[in-house]
């Protein structure tokens, strides 16, 4: 099929892509503005050091213990995660979740690449309560480095404010109805080629070519009363007597 086909398979068809594209999109827009319920995120930062010694001076960090702390950021990741760190955090802090579990899909932890930086962030729907959720965690994983790990080289730089006002960051109604726009696109689109590949019917002298194998010798234009009317002529349709109906023209 040539490119000329294919668009006059969409133009058939576009009422049904726009309605689909529509209704799609409608329904995305008012599910994401009416019932999602906002989320915010907050994020405390910890430095994480070879060591940390009052009597040490910077002279003595070099770049080999950097690497060494890098690599050892990647345990204290997966330590803020495990559940008994999460239970710590919630016998301390009891009203931040209703289980171990819960408090711990709540959480994520990161780490800026190569770098002795950690964040904890926490989701939740309002900031003051993702806010006080990863300054609990930090505070706890902070005093319990030094029992787990023998050192106590894990300091918190920055914690969220709770009183701060952020926005939410989900959901993005404009990005879900974006993206609904493409899919019911591409869904109309879909499904206008396969009701035409299904219909069979004959509609123009390419499908009696393709389907007789014979070249169209002629054709009769379709003939409308608005026709006759700009040549002065009018149309009359009678009944007759026969089985059949008649037609006169009148000039």
């Amino acid at each position: 099929m040539e490119l000329k086909q294919y668009w006059n398979i969409v133009k058939r068809r576009l009422l049904l892509i726009a309605l689909m594209i529509i209704v799609v999109c409608s329904a995305v827009g008012i599910y994401s503005f009416l019932f999602i319920k906002p989320q915010y995120t907050a994020s405390a930062t910890l430095i994480v050091n070879d060591f940390k010694d009052s009597a040490e001076l910077l002279p003595s960090i070099d770049a080999g213990s950097i690497t060494s702390t890098i690599g050892l950021i990647k345990t204290y990741k997966e330590i803020v995660k495990t559940p008994s760190m999460m239970k710590k955090v919630l016998n301390e802090y009891p009203d931040l979740a209703n289980s171990y579990s819960e408090l711990s899909g709540k959480v994520s932890v990161g780490s800026v690449s190569e770098t002795q930086i950690m964040t904890i962030t926490a989701r939740e729907d309002s900031y003051e309560k993702a806010a006080n959720i990863v300054n609990a965690v930090a505070t706890v994983f902070q005093k319990s480095v030094p029992e787990l790990m023998k050192i106590d080289n894990v300091s918190v730089l920055d914690q969220a404010d709770p009183t701060e006002k952020r926005g939410p960051v989900a959901p993005n109604p404009i990005m879900n109805i974006a993206v609904a726009f493409i899919l019911a696109a591409m869904a109309g689109i879909g499904l206008a080629f396969l009701l035409e590949h299904l219909d069979d019917t004959v509609k123009n002298e390419e499908d009696v070519e393709m389907l007789l194998g014979v070249p169209v010798l002629t054709s009769i234009p379709r003939f409308k009363e608005s026709d006759a009317a700009e040549r002065g002529t009018t149309t009359t349709m009678t009944r007759g007597t026969g089985r059949g109906s008649n037609v006169s023209l009148d000039t």
